[in-house]
């Protein structure tokens, strides 16, 4: 993302990567290093996925990142006591030598992604270095914030991105033809590799390469909002200046982009579809499997904003709004892009204005990630699972570069960084 558009303050400061002492799991000490990791903490989902996790291994990563207590601050207390123990224990132990990390990712269908792990300096949104693209949730950011100070860690790196293709990429290249620290194969199916670049020269010609771009957040939005209300926090300088965060330069290895679906508790599929009918097409779409629903969604997301239904044991489709309703209800501020995304149009005619669902209560709306998972649990609970078709990356870079935040929840990079595999203690 290295254009002309750059401001001068931006073209004189763009991403400052450190090197850092990463804590890992002794392989000799845990099951394997498969059984201790876990998906980033917003993906796990609860109480399945949790429960799964936990039984893995005593010492899986989910006991820090998602621990389980009757209230926040003894949820928070547990974590960092068993940070404490498992460092004491020799479970987790810090690298030698200070060391920038590749990590890269491989599934069996010919997937390979590899980036660049490291300390990147925390820089507001007004320097135009690290650049937002959607909207976050003030207790989410609490939540996550209570939980760094309580372990004083960084627990699992951030996904971001950039387009580079240079120097960075070749150190990268050159890396990962060397023998690894660790490697491991995940149930997922995924492949995860780590090695460490001490190497001076190395190092700085990875720091040197990223000191001339910016790049996206892809995953990890709450997170970085942490970090920097952390920084806020502590004076500078002090190791709250730098997150934990993995670069993946796109130019090489474009991501996948996925929707992000919504289950709305509290509202039956039956009384959902009541309230769009007339402000919305809907289309029943009988005994149809969830791989045929998709495409019919996906071929109505062609034309205009589509979403799929489910949560009674079928799928609807609901498509071709209302133009008057969704000039009363979107914001007519903002881009036109903006305007017709799906997510814009979920949150701002559908939950607020039809179902009246508030959209940062976790008592009436999850978030997940997995479709299947989201439509069972609806099924499971008897509320609505409303499924997304994904935007595409290039609308996502588009209105980030222009300072333009879409709705909360409205993308999913990936492959996401697996969790567990290097961590950062700000006092090591």
């Amino acid at each position: 993302m290295n254009t002309a558009g750059h401001s001068e303050a931006t073209a004189r400061r763009g991403l400052e990567l450190t090197p850092f002492r990463g804590l890992r799991y002794d392989p000799d000490r845990v099951g394997s290093l498969a059984s201790v990791t876990s998906p980033p903490y917003d993906v796990v989902v609860r109480p399945d996925g949790l429960y799964h996790l936990q039984s893995a291994d005593p010492h899986n990563i989910v006991r820090l990142i998602l621990p389980q207590a009757d209230t926040p601050s003894a949820r928070n207390e547990q974590a960092a006591e068993t940070l404490r123990r498992w460092l004491a224990e020799g479970i987790l132990a810090a690298d030698p030598d200070p060391a920038l990390y590749v990590y890269e990712q491989r599934d069996g269908n010919g997937m390979l992604q590899r980036g660049v792990i490291g300390a990147l300096r925390v820089s507001e949104p007004s320097e135009g270095v690290v650049l937002p693209h959607e909207d976050v949730m003030p207790p989410v950011v609490a939540d996550r914030a209570a939980l760094m100070r309580a372990t004083r860690a960084n627990l699992e790196p951030l996904l971001l991105t950039y387009r580079g293709n240079g120097g960075a990429a070749e150190v990268v290249e050159r890396t990962a033809a060397r023998p690894p620290l660790l490697a491991t194969t995940t149930e997922d199916g995924f492949h995860h590799t780590l090695w460490a670049v001490t190497d001076p020269a190395d190092v700085s010609r990875i720091q040197s390469d990223l000191a001339h771009h910016q790049a996206l957040i892809a995953d990890g939005h709450h997170r970085w909002a942490t970090y920097r209300r952390l920084r806020a926090e502590h004076p500078s300088p002090s190791p709250w200046d730098h997150g934990l965060v993995l670069l993946v330069d796109t130019a090489r290895y474009p991501l996948r982009v996925r929707a992000i679906h919504r289950l709305l508790h509290s509202l039956p599929v039956a009384d959902a579809l009541a309230a769009v009918d007339g402000l919305f097409r809907v289309r029943h779409l009988d005994e149809a499997p969830l791989a045929e629903a998709l495409e019919a969604l996906a071929d109505a997301a062609c034309a205009g904003n589509a979403f799929l239904l489910a949560g009674d044991g079928a799928f609807h489709l609901i498509d071709r709004p209302d133009p008057d309703l969704l000039a009363r209800t979107i914001p007519a501020d903002r881009p036109a892009a903006w305007r017709s995304l799906d997510a814009t149009v979920l949150h701002a005619t559908l939950l607020d204005h039809v179902w009246h669902i508030p959209e940062d209560s976790p008592a009436h709306i999850a978030y997940i990630h997995d479709t299947a998972a989201t439509v069972a649990k609806a099924e499971q609970d008897g509320g609505t699972a409303v499924l997304m078709h994904p935007v595409r990356e290039e609308v996502v870079r588009d209105l980030a570069r222009q300072g333009v935040t879409m709705p909360r929840k409205s993308t999913s990079f990936g492959p996401k960084p697996a969790s567990g595999l290097v961590l950062r203690a700000l006092e090591i």
